[in-house]
Parts: C-alpha cells; structure tokens; sequence
C-alpha cells in the first residue's frame, strides 16, 4: 500500500469499477488538494459518477486506493464510511432529493438536525445560508411550491450548512437551465472558496467546468491527457493527475 502525498486531501490511485460485469472506471488516478475546485469531465458513460461515488465512499472500487487525508476508505467497512460522509463530506446530485414534507429551511438545516443541534440554531444557520444562495424566500415553502432552480439552491444549501471539509457535485445543474445551472455554480463555487471547502464536481458542459481552479478528463473510464500513474511521482510526491490535463 503506498501512502498518499501530505499535501493532498483527497487521493486515489488505480481504481477500477465494473459495475454487472462492464468497466466503468480502469485505472483512474488521481490528486486533490485542500481547497481546491475540480471538474471532471467527460460525455455521458465516460464514469464521472462512477468515479465520484468511489471517491466519497458511496461505492467500494474492485480494485485500488482512495484516501482521505491519513484515512484509506477503501479498507473501511460500510460503517465506517457511512459515519465519514456525514461527519466530514457534502454531496449533491442530480435532482435535489429535498424531503417533500419538510419546508425550504427544513430541509437545509436536516444533516445539522440529525446531528442533535438546537432547532433554533439549526434553523438560524439554514436561514443564513439560503439568503447567501439567493434562496431566502423558499425558506419556509415546502419543495412542491418551488422551481426546481430554488430546490437545487436548498439542496446546495444543505450541503454547505456543515461546512463539509470536502464536497462532491455529480452534475449539480443537470437538470437546470443553462442560466439557471450557471449562476447556481457560481454561488456554489464562491461559497466554497469563502470557507476552503474542496469541491469535485462532474459535467459535461465546458462553461461550468471554467468555474474550477483545474479540470481532469476521463473517457470509457480512463484518465485522458495524463502520465501513467507508475511514471507520475515527482519530487514532492504528487502524481501527475494533480497537474492541468
């Protein structure tokens, strides 16, 4: 097992993913460091998401290593990963996944609630946060009453109230307008950067990917426009995955 570089916060080597028997990542390597926004990019079946869920612990890779800082996910059972994405990452995907029940503040206060803090701060810190995502007027509307632009926003909003070491965006604006998807990334970039949260987020669309401080490439599941991983290790021990591709 080869220890991951001191000065990334989130590194994999290697993986490989098959999901029914047909390869969705081979080989991918590849480091993130903290504060750091990432694209990965790529056209639909290239494994961003794939890539994605193996990274934050959402799926176990048949093959490789994934690090978080000192911490190797992929040597942990599902308890253990399940305890570290809700005490330590941020996700959001596709569709915000809002509960349909709850109020706009409702919902972006839950992962703050579920950790046993006072409704009143909870509350409080989700207000704040949706005002800063241009979403204040949601607050107390329930997700059936709102455009899907303004759930998105709650969804990020959700993601953020923890202040989450590192997050993962599997295509955030996928299901927006262009506009729409646009300006919900540049809020979400900029709330990032404000508090050095790392980001990796996928998209196909190069407009968004602009918005990262750098960009990786993956096509039928590789890494594209990048050193083999055996020929990659410089004198400070990051991999060449780490460089602009």
């Amino acid at each position: 097992m080869v220890a991951p570089p001191d000065n990334d916060v989130l590194w994999a080597r290697a993986l490989h993913y098959s999901p029914n028997g047909s390869p969705a990542l081979q080989g991918v390597s590849l480091g993130v460091r903290e504060g750091e926004i990432l694209a990965v990019c790529g056209p639909r079946g290239s494994g961003k998401s794939s890539l994605l869920r193996c990274l934050s612990g959402r799926l176990v890779p048949a093959e490789g290593e994934v690090w978080f800082n000192s911490t190797p996910l992929h040597t942990m059972d599902r308890h253990q990963r399940e305890q570290l994405r809700r005490e330590r990452f941020g996700w959001i995907g596709t569709e915000p996944g809002l509960v349909p029940e709850l109020t706009g503040w409702e919902n972006a206060a839950l992962p703050l609630l579920l950790r046993g803090a006072a409704r009143s701060a909870a509350k409080n810190a989700a207000l704040d946060w949706l005002d800063r995502l241009d979403a204040g007027d949601c607050a107390r509307r329930r997700p059936h009453q709102l455009r899907q632009d303004q759930c998105q926003r709650i969804a990020i909003a959700r993601a953020l109230i923890t202040l989450p070491p590192l997050l993962f965006a599997d295509e955030p604006t996928a299901a927006l307008h262009r506009a729409d998807g646009n300006q919900v990334l540049r809020t979400l970039t900029a709330a990032a950067r404000s508090h050095r949260i790392t980001v990796l987020m996928t998209t196909g669309d190069p407009d968004i990917a602009a918005l990262a401080d750098r960009t990786v490439h993956l096509l039928d599941g590789r890494r594209i426009g990048a050193t083999p991983f055996h020929a990659a290790t410089g004198a400070e021990g990051r991999d060449a995955c780490s460089l602009s591709v």
